[in-house]
């Protein structure tokens, strides 16, 4: 209940603005449109627990309200940061009496991820028998933070961080509320929703504040940078956007894109990321994406992490730009990594199969007398240097697992085994 007294109290932009009705929700148009998951579950009157996984600002909380007020239930909300077992036991019990006398209660829990595995047990049976519907928010990935008993009792839905369109959406509602233009320039506009970064709260937050600065000419870009304080995009180095991030070079990359592979670089080194862990994923994809196809990767990519050790950051930089280049243009094979992934589940399957014994050294005379060395021809005693002999166990049969590309250095190494396949087709190697 809002007393007069809270009336009266100043109020956020962003909560001035919160949408009154699901039509005036900006930018989640795929839950939210005719026959999306949200409004079928409005328009049936037939709530079930969920998940809403988004980044920050784009309207979870808000949604989670008209969620509770277009199905007559009362609605209540806790954050997991601040909240614990004893808030829950409380909420439980207030949800079951409400139950008894025919009232529902969605529960909102902002950064569900929070709580443990034990507190997410807890909310099983209350979810199951229906004495709460749970609607939970978390930036994080759910397959991750959640348990899976919980995550099977609840839909998953995605919000997406908010586009230039809905930011717009929002400046436009602002400035209709306040009954005046925001005072900044169109370049600087532009500006404002770039910095906002997806997150319409943040983007309300710095409009209320320009808003407050009294200023009767327009800023441009410089002023209301000075007038602001410029938020770093949103990343965190132990969370979902250090692996987007990664994950967005590497394959931008393989797919052999260098002006999209440099800006995810650049994304990355601009928000802080570690770059010995940058270097350490453009040596792995020099062996994983690229192997023999282009030999030289490898050394580029480990010299670009040594450059870096002995320059350092910013100009060190340069050499992981270099290096990206280098591989994003570089013919890519993945013939290495699939023989070594074959020959390992191999060798897992074979066992403990002993070498045959002529390519056994024999330091002992016991060992001789075993028949250690005995037929083993030295290659360079030979013809084309080439015994053709047998390297695998005795009692297991010949396996090919490297098969080159026709793409860059490989298409060589493919004549150079051709040949080995020939004349070990034709020898019969001699045993002295």
């Amino acid at each position: 209940m809002t007393t007069l007294f809270q009336s009266l109290a100043p109020r956020p932009l962003a909560d001035r603005l919160r949408p009154r009705s699901l039509d005036e929700v900006v930018g989640q148009e795929q839950l939210i449109a005719s026959g999306a998951p949200l409004r079928r579950m409005v328009e049936e009157n037939r709530l079930s627990s969920i998940i809403f996984w988004g980044p920050p600002g784009t309207g979870k909380t808000s949604i989670a309200r008209l969620l509770a007020e277009n199905t007559d239930m009362h609605f209540e909300s806790i954050s997991a940061v601040f909240s614990g077992v004893s808030d829950l036991r409380r909420l439980f019990d207030d949800a079951r009496k409400r139950r008894d006398v025919g009232k529902g209660t969605l529960l909102f829990v902002d950064e569900i991820h929070r709580f443990n595995r034990a507190q997410q047990d807890g909310f099983l049976p209350y979810v199951e028998d229906g004495t709460v519907i749970l609607v939970g928010a978390t930036t994080e990935n759910p397959s991750f933070e959640l348990n899976s008993a919980l995550l099977s009792r609840c839909q998953v839905l995605v919000l997406k961080r908010l586009n230039e369109s809905a930011l717009e959406d929002l400046l436009i509602r602002a400035e209709r509320e306040a009954g005046r233009e925001i005072p900044v320039t169109i370049d600087a506009r532009k500006a404002l929703k770039n910095v906002a970064d997806g997150d319409g709260r943040y983007l309300l937050t710095m409009v209320d504040e320009l808003f407050h600065i009294g200023d009767k000419n327009k800023l441009d870009i410089e002023k209301m940078s000075d007038a602001l304080q410029r938020r770093m995009p949103l990343y965190d180095k132990s969370q979902d956007a250090h692996y987007n991030l990664i994950s967005a070079l590497h394959k931008s990359l393989r797919g052999s894109d260098v002006n999209a592979a440099l800006y995810w670089l650049a994304r990355m080194l601009a928000v802080g990321e570690d770059p010995n862990y940058i270097l350490r994923r453009l040596v792995r994809f020099a062996t994983e994406d690229i192997g023999l196809a282009d030999p030289v990767a490898l050394s580029q990519a480990v010299s670009a992490w040594q450059a870096f050790e002995r320059v350092g950051s910013p100009e060190g930089n340069l050499a992981i730009a270099q290096c990206t280049i280098y591989l994003a243009t570089a013919p890519k094979s993945n013939r290495v990594y699939k023989a070594f992934e074959h020959a390992s589940g191999t060798a897992k399957e074979s066992g403990s199969l002993l070498p045959p014994k002529h390519i056994l050294n024999a330091p002992t005379l016991m060992m001789k007398g075993l028949g250690y060395g005995d037929g083993y021809v030295y290659d360079h005693g030979v013809d084309d240097a080439f015994s053709g002999q047998n390297y695998f166990p005795d009692e297991m049969s010949r396996c090919q697992f490297y098969e080159p590309s026709e793409r860059g250095f490989e298409k060589e190494i493919k004549k150079r085994l051709d040949y080995w396949l020939k004349l070990r087709e034709r020898s019969t190697p001699e045993i002295p």
